[in-house]
């Protein structure tokens, strides 16, 4: 069997089969990726098959400078934030968390009662609406930190940013996603305070 790097390097030959192959190996995360970002499955799969698309496209330009998986990432979320803008979208995928320290919102409960999978249910819808009003840059990066957990350098090579613009696109989304939940009364003035001691020794 074929290791990653021969396919890739086949598929920079013009092998169709290895690309496929290649195909195989990361259409269920690229799909994750998109679908979180555009939530709309039909938009999620364009912005995954453009994604492909542009890899093939681009394949013999790749130099292995990051890896096939981050430059991979790098052409999904590109995709999507292509899509959102021309067709001016900007619906979000729920689940994320708001904070690296504080609230997760898909955390395990063992017997969750059904007051507690209805609050849940509800906030999750209110973060479905937050997300929504971000602009896509901001959305963009918080799906790639939350939902699919990439550090800060990972995605500062995914999406060609310095880390400090990262960092700063994230607490920027953050800081309006919370606002955004304590004006709808579903999150909590003590997080928001926390936020705000943190700010405040910056």
């Amino acid at each position: 069997m074929m290791r990653e790097e021969e396919w890739i390097e086949a598929a920079r030959q013009g092998d169709q089969d290895a690309f496929a192959e290649l195909v195989r190996l990361y259409e269920k995360r690229v799909f994750a990726l998109t679908s979180r970002m555009c939530r709309n499955p039909e938009d999620a799969a364009e912005a995954a098959q453009e994604a492909f698309l542009s890899a093939w496209q681009g394949l013999r330009f790749f130099r292995g400078e990051a890896s096939f998986s981050t430059w991979l990432y790098r052409l999904a979320s590109n995709a999507c934030v292509d899509l959102l803008r021309r067709e001016g979208r900007h619906r979000a995928a729920a689940g994320a968390s708001l904070d690296d320290e504080e609230m997760k919102i898909d955390a395990v409960d063992p017997a969750p009662s059904p007051q507690d999978v209805a609050e849940r249910r509800e906030l999750r819808e209110q973060v479905e609406a937050g997300l929504a009003a971000l602009s896509p840059e901001h959305r963009q990066v918080l799906v790639l930190r939350e939902m699919h957990q990439l550090s800060y350098d990972e995605i500062s090579q995914v999406l060609s940013l310095d880390v400090g613009t990262v960092k700063s696109r994230i607490s920027r989304g953050r800081r309006q996603l919370r606002k955004f939940l304590l004006e709808s009364g579903n999150f909590s003035g003590a997080a928001a305070s926390k936020e705000t001691e943190k700010e405040g020794c910056k």
